[in-house]
């Protein structure tokens, strides 16, 4: 384990120490889970759009021409 000194602005401490009461966790863990959740969204992005560049708008529509043409289930529907 690491330890890092992390320079934080007082406004935001004291709503990260009221939020981290709230949920009955320590700073540190309320902090590592932010981080983790930082790092996590970074991570899904950078999937997303390296998962778009392989993709073919031309197999997509073929793949949505092969789709059974009925009605939409309950709750489907568009709006």
């Amino acid at each position: 384990m690491t330890n890092y000194a992390l320079r934080v602005p007082e406004s935001l401490f004291s709503y990260a120490r009221k939020v981290a009461e709230e949920e009955h966790v320590s700073m540190n863990q309320f902090f590592v889970m932010a981080i983790a959740e930082k790092v996590s969204a970074l991570k899904t992005e950078t999937y997303f759009r390296e998962r778009q560049s392989r993709g073919e708008l031309n197999a997509f529509d073929t793949w949505l021409n092969a789709s059974p043409d009925r009605e939409p289930m309950a709750g489907d529907e568009l709006t």
